[in-house]
């Protein structure tokens, strides 16, 4: 059985290791989407706070970096685009645009393009390097997030910090770890075979 060479360049991202074409852009756009749609089902209510803990910020963060930030964004987009059209899969299956957590949603489409420009620049090649792409990923979600939870309850800074940041923190560094796990090692991987 014969197996292809991977070449792998600056200025790639993982995606860019599949054999270039719309259909393969397409493809990964919509996985990226329904990906970060199935991630948000996994939800862990918060105690105080409207936002639950999900799956879809680190969806989101490993789309934008595995995918970059053009079809990072495009596949966050068509996430948002379709959830607020009626399709149930923004976090434990509800639809539509407002609420308090929907500016985190917003967030990830700023996110998925920080962190896919990032990784295009080396930001996923070593962890070091991944757990600050995440950082600034999550950083970027919340710039958002936040201020849409003030403006949707009413709260301060302080009391949306208290409820939308700070319960989520420890889960950030989980998420990086994991990420700081996997994104260099497939690198490797692909070093390795090519």
């Amino acid at each position: 059985m014969a197996t292809a060479a991977v070449t792998t360049r600056p200025g790639q991202v993982l995606a860019d290791l599949l054999p270039a074409s719309r259909t393969r852009d397409a493809a990964l756009v919509v996985g990226g989407a329904v990906l970060t749609g199935l991630a948000a089902q996994v939800v862990v209510p918060v105690p105080g706070s409207p936002v639950p803990v999900t799956g879809q910020t680190f969806a989101a963060l490993l789309v934008g970096t595995a995918l970059g930030a053009r079809r990072g964004f495009v596949a966050l987009a068509v996430y948002a685009l379709a959830g607020i059209a009626g399709v149930p899969w923004f976090q434990g299956g509800t639809a539509g645009w407002g609420g308090a957590s929907f500016g985190y949603v917003l967030g990830m489409l700023l996110a998925a393009t920080l962190v896919g420009e990032l990784a295009r620049r080396g930001g996923d090649r070593s962890a070091l390097r991944m757990a600050g792409t995440m950082a600034l990923g999550s950083l970027a979600i919340y710039a958002v997030g936040v201020p849409w939870l003030m403006a949707a309850t009413g709260m301060s800074l302080t009391a949306a910090l208290a409820a939308g940041v700070a319960p989520f923190l420890i889960g950030d560094a989980l998420k990086a770890a994991l990420a700081m796990g996997l994104l260099p090692s497939a690198w490797k991987l692909a070093d390795h075979k090519g």
